[in-house]
C-alpha cells in the first residue's frame, strides 16, 4: 500500500498540519476583527487583579449605581399617611417600636346595643339608623326610653292600617287580626298580631280577650297589649273594659281603663303607679257614615291635646269587611310610655266599636238616633 508524498514541512500523507482553533484574529464579514476563540480563560497579567473578579471600584456584576440622592426619600406610615390621624388620646411609635400602652379611660365607651340592631352610648347626640323595605329609621341614643320606643320619640301622629283577610271577608270565619301601624310619610313604625285561639275568636267575638304583639322591624317584640275577658255593656259597672300595656312584655308601663257612662265612651290613660295622666271622651254616635269617627283625647282638666280617629275607608271595604283605618295624635313631648298606652287604646277601641262579628254591624244607626235623642233630652 502507497501513501502519498507529504507535503514540504509537513505530515506524511500530504494533510496539513493539524489546528483545531484559527490562529490570529478572526475578520468578521463587516471588516472588522475579533479575538480569537479559545477554550481557556486568559492569563491572569501580573500585578493585576484576581482572576474571576471585577477592577477595583466596581461590584462585581452588577453595573454602577447611581448618585446619592437619586431616589426619594422613603415615606413612612407617620409622616404622609392616607389614613386620617389618630383621635385625641392615642400616641403613635416610630418604626420598629410597639405603642405604649394606653391609660384606663383613654379608649371610647363601650356602645349600649339594642337587641337586634346596632346602638349608640347612652348621652350621645341622636342618630338615624337606616332601614330597608319602607320602615322608618330608628333613632339613637335615647335615654331612659324601653327597648323599641324609640320609634315614638320622634313622631306626633300615627296611621293604624288592618290587613283585609280574604277568608272572613267572604264566609265571616273569624280570623286573627293583623295591624300595620305608620308614620304620617307612609314609612313602617310597628307591626301587630292578635294572639289568640279560633274558639275564642268565633264564640266571644268582638269581646274576646286576646293578647297583641307589636314587632318592630328586627322582628323583636317591643310591646304586648292584654285585654282579659270583661263586659261590655254599661249596666253593669263594676266589670267594664281594660287594657293592660308592657314594654318589654312582662314590665307594665300602663293601662286602659272604661270609665261607666251611659251616653258616650270614656277611657283613662293610667301609668304604672294607677294615676289618670290622660283622658278620651268618644262621640254619641261612633257608627261611620262616610266620615271620621273621633275620639277626643283630653288632659284631666279637659284640655283636648290629642285624638283618636276611625277613618273612613270607602263603602266597599266598610261594608263588607272589619277592617279598619285609624289614626292617632298626641303631643311630641309626651312621654313614650303614655303615647304606647295610647296606642293599646286605639286597639282596645276597634275591637269594642268596630270589630264586626260575621260580618254583621255591631252598631246600628237606629241605635246612635236614639242615644243622640236622649242626650237631646238630658
Amino acid at each position: 500500500m502507497s501513501y502519498p508524498p507529504s507535503a514540504p514541512g509537513g505530515q506524511p500523507g500530504g494533510y496539513a498540519p493539524y489546528a483545531p482553533y484559527p490562529p490570529g484574529p478572526i475578520v468578521d464579514d463587516k471588516g472588522g476583527q475579533q479575538p480569537a476563540y479559545s477554550p481557556y480563560p486568559p492569563i491572569p497579567q501580573e500585578g493585576g487583579p484576581p482572576m474571576g473578579y471585577p477592577p477595583p471600584g466596581q461590584a462585581p456584576g452588577y453595573p454602577p449605581g447611581p448618585p446619592m440622592g437619586a431616589y426619594p426619600p422613603p415615606t413612612y406610615y407617620f409622616q404622609s399617611s392616607p389614613y386620617p390621624p389618630a383621635g385625641p388620646g392615642m400616641m403613635m411609635s416610630p418604626p420598629g417600636q410597639y405603642a405604649p400602652a394606653q391609660p384606663y379611660g383613654a379608649y371610647p365607651p363601650p356602645v349600649m346595643v339594642q337587641p337586634g340592631a346596632p346602638g349608640m352610648a347612652p348621652g350621645q347626640p341622636q342618630q338615624q339608623q337606616q332601614q330597608g323595605g319602607g320602615w322608618m329609621t330608628i333613632p339613637q341614643g335615647i335615654p331612659n326610653c324601653p327597648p323599641g320606643l324609640e320609634y315614638l320619640t320622634s313622631i306626633d301622629q300615627l296611621l293604624v292600617h288592618q290587613k283585609v283577610e280574604l277568608l272572613e271577608a267572604f264566609t265571616g270565619f273569624e280570623t286573627a287580626n293583623k295591624y300595620t301601624v305608620k308614620n304620617t310619610l307612609g314609612q313602617k313604625v310597628y307591626w301587630a298580631v292578635e294572639d289568640t285561639d279560633c274558639c275564642t275568636r268565633n264564640c266571644c267575638g268582638p269581646a274576646r280577650p286576646f293578647d297583641m304583639k307589636v314587632l318592630d322591624f328586627y322582628q323583636n317584640e317591643v310591646l304586648h297589649f292584654n285585654r282579659p275577658l270583661r263586659c261590655q255593656s254599661c249596666c253593669f259597672p263594676c266589670c267594664l273594659q281594660e287594657l293592660e300595656v308592657s314594654a318589654p312584655p312582662g314590665n307594665v308601663i300602663g293601662t286602659v281603663e272604661q270609665n261607666w257612662s251611659i251616653f258616650t265612651p270614656q277611657f283613662s290613660i293610667k301609668d304604672t303607679s294607677g294615676n289618670t295622666v290622660l283622658r278620651i271622651e268618644g262621640p254619641f254616635c261612633t257608627f261611620s257614615i262616610c266620615g271620621d269617627v273621633e275620639f277626643k283625647v283630653v288632659t284631666t282638666n279637659g284640655d283636648q291635646v290629642g285624638k283618636i280617629s276611625k277613618q273612613w275607608s270607602g263603602i266597599a271595604r266598610e261594608m263588607f269587611t272589619d277592617a279598619d283605618h285609624f289614626g292617632i295624635n298626641f303631643p311630641m313631648d309626651l312621654d313614650v310610655r303614655v303615647k304606647a298606652t295610647l296606642l293599646g287604646a286605639l286597639f282596645l277601641i276597634d275591637y269594642m266599636f268596630f270589630e264586626k262579628k260575621g260580618n254583621a254591624e255591631q252598631d246600628r244607626p237606629e241605635l246612635c238616633c236614639l242615644l243622640c235623642c236622649l242626650n237631646a233630652l238630658k
